[in-house]
């Protein structure tokens, strides 16, 4: 499987230009690397412009998922995308939102862990959904940036059988250390691939990262970003490698399931 993350800078409060960049660096990946499954960075329809979210989030992810769902269909590809800001009723929440080559709706999640450093649960809700899906018949699961700061919560989809963690994010510079080192634990600890995307640039109140990775179950990055620059991330994939290492290291038949 050929993946491709979207490493991109966000117009600040302006879904419209965040469309036309994101859609314009979607066709780029796929005329250049013909990627079976593109990966989006958080909230990249609105970035963090949280006190607007009311004027500016997508009423039930309608023209998301109607732009999700053509593009994916219209491309033959899968697209995990990201996340965005999606309001139901009265509330909004960071949802990520994942389409099949056939534009089919397949998964649906809405950030569990809200971070108190950047005011989110000031202005979104916690989402309390599960999170599987499937892309080509490999079992996937998701968190959105600060979840990967809860591996007890990160491992239950994989005693499920998932192979696969995507890790949308808007993760900021001056944490850059513990986004590689977290990541990273995350793919040895639970013997999967790691697929992370995050963002470049600035917004008025915080710098990001970038270095989006690519990770496989061993903890071996076999794809890094760059920190500022905004690229188009590619790499090949081999979801039965995950099971090579599971036998090899037999981490979850080990596991003390009396005690924890």
């Amino acid at each position: 499987m050929k993946i491709a993350c979207i490493q991109v800078d966000i117009h600040y409060g302006d879904p419209k230009k965040n469309y036309e960049h994101i859609e314009n660096n979607i066709r780029e990946a796929v005329q250049q690397h013909k990627p079976d499954t593109i990966v989006l960075p958080e909230l990249w329809d609105t970035g963090y412009d949280l006190s607007r979210l009311d004027e500016i989030s997508d009423h039930d992810g309608k023209k998301a998922k109607e732009w999700l769902s053509r593009l994916s269909k219209e491309l033959d590809i899968n697209i995990v995308g990201g996340s965005i800001a999606y309001r139901e009723s009265n509330n909004v929440y960071n949802t990520s939102l994942t389409y099949n080559r056939n534009g089919e709706h397949v998964g649906t999640y809405s950030k569990a862990h809200l971070i108190t450093l950047m005011e989110e649960e000031k202005y979104i809700s916690p989402g309390s959904n599960s999170n599987l899906f499937t892309i080509d018949g490999n079992l996937s699961t998701l968190a959105i940036c600060y979840d990967i700061r809860f591996p007890e919560w990160i491992r239950a989809p994989f005693l499920n059988g998932a192979k696969i963690l995507f890790v949308p994010a808007e993760w900021p510079i001056q944490r850059q250390a513990h986004w590689r080192a977290l990541l990273t634990a995350r793919a040895i600890e639970n013997q999967c691939y790691v697929i992370a995307c995050n963002r470049v640039g600035s917004d008025p109140k915080n710098t990001f990262a970038g270095q989006s990775l690519i990770i496989d179950p061993w903890g071996d990055i076999i794809a890094e970003g760059s920190v500022h620059d905004e690229e188009i991330l590619t790499a090949e994939i081999s979801p039965e490698l995950v099971d090579e290492v599971r036998i090899k290291v037999p981490v979850f038949n080990d596991r003390r399931t009396d005690l924890y």
